[in-house]
């Protein structure tokens, strides 16, 4: 039996992508980025769904431009359905309708915090996919968990942020420090320039395996204003060492609780996914408990860390196997469980 070829949809925020599909093979993987809201210092939902519509048609024929694939040719098409901004969810969820019903294929409907955790299964995001169960660390600028998975849709949160996310917390301290939008790449360059034990700034202390990032964002402001007080200055002259020690705190935090989970769970298996995965400082941490913890670590390629298509088409996949499709009545939602 011939592998099925399904093209993926994603537009929960700010990044129109397609991708398409070949079992477990990425043909193509094409986004669109919105600079449009750089100067507004974080996403406008109604500039975010816009700019999708403007990009979709565009970046759906380069996916198959790239993939060498013909529109006759797919099986099925997946579209994120949630959670997201509703307005971008809209754009993605009824450009989807439309074109399944044109082509008479089966529609799927995708979780894309699922999406992020599962790019892990993708052929080429890692030498080796994870075993089951694993624990896999999902931070982004949006959603920051720990989420414990025991099968392909078997998954279970068992911690989360009871406030900011931590991609939203690198944005959020980013403004403070006058860095330009999205601040978390930014803070990990110049942290790499910098001293990350210059200063210290205050971590929550949650019991359980919740986060909380509010309060790192707090001790920030509140430090940077006394000391811009005798020297206003004092940014621009230790921007370096800022970011490198704004950068350690978060994920020293980020650590802490995913390394408690997994030796409360007795789990070796750990992967990390979402938008913050990128980040250089959250690589080496998790690489060093290789050795540390005896962990087997799982760190996706860049391409699938960020908001992709590519990762919306491999939970299709896994659910056209599964025979679980979707109709024409589904409608995009800003909420979704796993």
């Amino acid at each position: 039996m011939n592998e099925p070829i399904i093209l993926g949809i994603e537009s929960s925020c700010d990044d129109t992508s397609a991708a398409i599909i070949n079992g477990n093979k990425i043909l193509s993987n094409i986004a669109a980025n919105q600079t449009v809201h750089q100067e507004y210092g974080g996403v406008v939902p109604e500039l975010a769904s816009r700019a999708h519509q403007q990009n979709i048609i565009p970046v759906v024929e380069k996916s198959f431009t790239k993939a060498n694939i013909q529109q006759k040719d797919i099986s099925a098409i997946g579209f994120t359905r949630g959670p997201g901004l509703l307005g971008s969810l809209l754009v993605g969820t009824s450009f989807a309708k439309s074109l399944a019903m044109s082509l008479d294929v089966p529609l799927i409907e995708v979780n894309h915090l699922q999406a992020h955790i599962l790019c892990h299964f993708i052929e080429d995001a890692n030498p080796m996919p994870p075993k089951f169960p694993f624990l896999c660390l999902t931070v982004s600028g949006g959603h920051t968990m720990i989420v414990l998975v025991k099968d392909y849709f078997d998954m279970e949160i068992i911690g989360k942020t009871i406030d900011d996310a931590a991609g939203e917390a690198f944005d959020k301290i980013g403004k403070i420090m006058g860095l330009d939008y999205p601040a978390g790449p930014i803070i990990d360059k110049l942290a790499k320039l910098g001293n990350p034990d210059a200063f210290t700034f205050g971590k929550p202390k949650l019991e359980n395996y919740d986060y909380s990032f509010s309060g790192i964002k707090t001790s920030v402001l509140y430090f940077l204003q006394k000391q811009l007080k005798e020297n206003p200055n004092f940014i621009q002259e230790n921007v370096e060492n800022l970011c490198a020690s704004v950068q350690k705190t978060i994920i020293d935090v980020l650590m802490k609780k995913l390394e408690k989970s997994a030796k409360d769970y007795d789990i070796k298996e750990v992967a990390i996914a979402g938008g913050v995965s990128a980040n250089s400082g959250l690589r080496e941490a998790m690489q060093k408990n290789v050795e540390k913890l005896d962990w087997n670590v799982y760190i996706p390629k860049f391409e699938y860390t960020t908001d992709n298509a590519a990762m919306i088409a491999m939970v299709a996949k896994l659910k056209f196997e599964r025979g679980e499709f979707t109709d024409l009545r589904t409608s995009a939602t800003a909420r979704y469980d796993m």
